[in-house]
């Protein structure tokens, strides 16, 4: 059935010669579009009545167009003739006149635009919350952020609403985006593909992006985007090449264990070795290298120079309408005021010291791998701290540009926990060719579907004491890969006791016919996870079905009747944090 049908090249153009029509496919995509029921994916959709008619009127066969009725969606900072692009500013925006060369080239080879998708506001940022049109949601888990700039051209692909997405890249918009979401991100060697029709952030350092569901999909778009224009002095004469068999004994660089950074993320640590380990086995040598050098020019990408860069392309939207960029990304961009031109100079030349050192070790390897991305963060995480998780996002990707390097993102096998596992393979300008073709050894591995992937089967359990976040019983659960769902409060069908003994001192739910409320917290624990964490419960704990204010059942800890005699009836006080702080005389953690 068309509904399951994989958007892949291969499954499409395996569909169509099988009688499916693009026309088919057209309707399915704007009907995944509506179940999908996220309005801040795209900025502006076409109108499905002048898709159909150009799927109707596409020339040739699948033979003859390399794309032929593959849908696309493009990032709304790169033009689409007679469609209005944005950057996500609605002050800013304009009506393009003629699609971007990169645009042309695609319709030219058959794929069907659908829309335009959202993104950081003027491509700053990674996280993909800094949008006036609203947050995608993330494809695999909506609690996490959905990754920028490039959201919805990653969450679109993510879906399985389109074949491939275009998006930009200048600190990591192409490959984190990609992590995030499941999906493989390719950049490729900066000028091999024309920025005429693409709002810039850094002119200097950008490159439109490719996502897709697998290496050989987007590299078949960079394939046919990748030519010389002469309209764009950033361009290179750079041949695309293709994928091949990954030559014996290639010298893979990666950052030694001093030099790694995950910010206390354990399963993503994890997830790097298993990958390092598949390349070993493949007959890779892995290189340890000190990798602060290559920290230190990641820095440089916020400094001197290159915020002015970015300053450079809406200085005079800002200067006549402060209020129209959002705070954040006008904080951003708005430092560059503070800078003098000697400042600009001062961070180019360090830029040069520091990549005769990088340079140094990469004299020596043939590419380097790195997680994609180091932790993952949650979109609760950038309401409290909007500045932090984005710049620890870009912590292996913001110096790949800077230092004229290509790079694709590829998915490894889930983490422990269900979360992506995703590297990045990064090579020497020219060398998009090797770097994909070491990055579709991941895809090799048998437990790897093509495609977007479900995280894993969570079983959800209701916690209502020391298992809650900050408690001391905590780690039971996040050290079996538990995510925090939400906060929640049950039908006021029980009593909440204080159990003796401890410590840690421990409280009992007690399901009754009239009682009260009471404050819990929901967390999803892997289905693997589940057999260890149920032998530790301790009697007279037990695993039971808790019913909340909603009406909504969920499994969690009950306690059974023999269990309260003697313990303290703290029903009162509505939840187990509520007791803590009044035994303490301070606010629980």
């Amino acid at each position: 059935m068309i509904e399951t049908l994989p958007f892949t090249r291969a499954a499409l153009h395996a569909a169509y010669r099988e009688g499916v029509t693009p026309a088919d496919v057209v309707a399915e995509t704007y009907r995944r579009i509506a179940a999908a029921d996220d309005p801040a994916i795209f900025i502006c959709l076409r109108d499905i009545a002048e898709v159909q008619a150009e799927a109707a009127a596409l020339p040739g066969d699948p033979a003859t167009h390399p794309l032929w009725g593959l849908p696309f969606v493009v990032k709304d900072n790169i033009d689409v003739g007679g469609m209005t692009t944005t950057a996500a500013c609605p002050a800013y925006a304009y009506e393009a006149e003629r699609d971007a060369f990169v645009v042309a080239r695609l319709r030219v080879a058959g794929a069907l635009l659908i829309g335009k998708t959202n993104l950081d506001q003027f491509a700053t940022g990674l996280v993909g919350v800094r949008s006036p049109y609203g947050v995608p949601r993330n494809a695999l888990d909506p609690e996490i952020v959905p990754g920028g700039s490039s959201s919805g051209s990653a969450v679109a692909v993510g879906l399985g609403l389109a074949a491939f997405s275009l998006g930009t890249d200048t600190a990591g918009s192409g490959r984190v985006p990609a992590a995030l979401n499941g999906i493989v991100g390719l950049k490729p060697s900066l000028g091999a593909l024309s920025a005429t029709g693409v709002v810039p952030a850094c002119r200097t350092l950008d490159t439109i992006s490719v996502f897709a569901a697998s290496v050989a999909d987007a590299y078949a778009a960079y394939d046919i985007a990748c030519a010389y224009d002469p309209a764009d002095a950033f361009s290179r004469e750079i041949v695309a090449g293709a994928p091949g068999p990954v030559p014996a004994g290639l010298r893979i660089g990666v950052p030694s264990r001093e030099t790694r950074k995950f910010f206390g993320d354990e399963a993503q640590a994890a997830m790097f070795e298993a990958a390092l380990a598949r390349l070993a086995g493949q007959g890779a040598v892995i290189r340890e290298i000190d990798f602060t050098p290559f920290y230190d020019v990641a820095e440089m990408l916020y400094e001197g120079a290159w915020v002015a860069e970015r300053y450079a392309v809406v200085e005079a939207l800002m200067e006549a309408d402060p209020e129209a960029l959002l705070p954040t990304t006008a904080g951003i961009i708005g430092a560059a005021r503070r800078l003098s031109a000697a400042d600009a100079f001062r961070g180019m030349y360090r830029l040069k010291d520091l990549a005769r050192t990088a340079g140094a070790a990469l004299g020596a390897l043939d590419l380097l791998c790195v997680p994609s991305i180091p932790t993952f963060y949650t979109r609760a995480d950038l309401e409290a701290d909007p500045v932090t998780p984005n710049s620890n996002l870009g912590t292996y990707t913001n110096f790949v540009n800077l230092l004229d390097l290509c790079a694709i993102a590829v998915p490894t096998e889930p983490r422990a926990d269900g979360r992506p596992g995703s590297v990045t393979l990064i090579a020497p300008s020219g060398q998009d060719a090797l770097a994909a073709s070491v990055a579709q050894l991941f895809e090799a591995a048998p437990a790897l579907p093509l495609g977007p992937r479900p995280a894993p089967e969570t079983f959800r359990i209701a916690v209502c004491g020391a298992h809650m976040r900050g408690l001391p019983l905590n780690h039971e659960l996040t050290s079996r890969g538990a995510r925090f769902l939400q906060t929640a409060r049950t039908a006021p069908q029980y009593r909440l006791y204080a159990l003796a003994g401890g410590p840690p001192a421990r409280p009992g739910l007690l399901r009754i016919e009239k009682g009260a409320a009471i404050d819990l917290e929901i967390w999803a624990l892997p289905e693997t996870a589940l057999g260890g964490f149920l032998a530790g419960v301790p009697a007279p704990l037990t695993i039971g079905t808790i019913t909340l204010e909603n009406g909504a059942e969920v499994h969690g800890f009950l306690v059974e009747a023999a269990g309260v005699q003697g313990a303290e009836d703290i029903t009162h006080l509505g939840g187990w944090r509520r007791f803590l702080e009044g035994r303490a005389g301070v606010a629980a953690p």
